[in-house]
């Protein structure tokens, strides 16, 4: 039986927590009046220059595989939508939401990698899906379905990282480095334009009143994510999309915990009992055959 590698699971997990935490950062830069899709833009504006610099010599990568659009587009959306969702929506019903991406994941990879639907990888999906909703279910909530826009924008957002994450998959072949450039400069590029037609249209505030502590929380926010997608790059190119999808539900158990150590939820047993069974879903139930590596 063969072990999933160690080291894709840990990068996955320290992007999972660093998005866990990601609707402090949203809220706080919202409460300085800079609206979410200007904070995402200017984030990542900021992560797209910092990995330039560092991974210059992958440029011509993204001549050769016009592929690297639909990650940008799908990188781009995931984040403009999620962080709007995030910043006004319930965080515990748009994450549970957000985290309907597993189901997604498993129908795009067999259409797309051809990946089987096995029962394993349904197996690991139902455990998974299980401990998120023994966490995040509230009565007062009701069924996770979606209600309002938040609730949309969360699906929204955790198809178009489905979409995301299988075609990083299947671009295993291109280096790291190109695809971190495609998926940061797609949610810089987006966010701005979304930005400037959302301000345009009287929706979105311009950023032209934001106070000066915002933007030192925009540069920590901005390295945080830089180290968050470099962990994302190395780890779905190791593992099939399917263990991806599960690994990263551990997001939900981080944002259940961040919200509890800050007031904002309490902790419950049930917090406990589902977070361990995110935490090893992909662990009780491994594939019997070898997993596929990155080139």
């Amino acid at each position: 039986m063969h072990q999933l590698p160690k080291s894709a699971v840990a990068a996955l997990l320290i992007n999972t927590t660093i998005w866990g935490l990601s609707w402090t950062g949203m809220r706080a830069l919202e409460a300085m009046g800079l609206h979410p899709l200007w904070a995402t833009a200017a984030i990542f504006s900021a992560c797209a220059a910092m990995l330039l610099a560092l991974k210059y010599r992958d440029l011509p990568q993204l001549w050769r595989h016009p592929e690297l659009l639909g990650v940008a587009l799908a990188t781009g959306l995931t984040n403009a939508v999620f962080n709007v969702a995030i910043a006004y929506g319930d965080v515990v019903r748009v994450i549970l939401l957000f985290y309907l991406m597993p189901i997604w994941t498993v129908i795009l990879a067999r259409l797309v990698l051809h990946e089987a639907i096995t029962p394993r990888s349904l197996a690991r999906v139902t455990l998974g899906l299980g401990g998120a909703f023994i966490v995040l279910y509230q009565p007062r909530l009701g069924l996770p379905l979606p209600q309002t826009l938040p609730d949309w924008l969360a699906v929204l957002g955790g198809f178009s990282f489905a979409i995301n994450n299988v075609l990083l998959r299947r671009l295993h072949g291109v280096s790291d480095g190109a695809r971190a450039i495609a998926m940061l400069s797609g949610g810089a590029v987006l966010a701005c334009l979304l930005g400037l037609g959302f301000s345009l249209a009287g929706l979105a505030a311009w950023p032209a009143h934001v106070p000066g502590a915002a933007w030192p929380l925009v540069g920590v926010w901005a390295v945080l994510f830089l180290v968050s997608n470099l962990c994302l790059q190395y780890g779905v190119a190791r593992l099939p999309a399917t263990v991806t999808a599960v690994v990263m539900l551990a997001e939900i158990l981080v944002a259940s915990l961040s919200a509890w150590w800050l007031g904002a939820a309490e902790l419950r047993p049930q917090d406990l009992i589902g977070g361990a069974l995110i935490i090893a879903a992909p662990w009780l139930v491994r594939d019997r055959r070898p997993l596929a590596q990155a080139a």
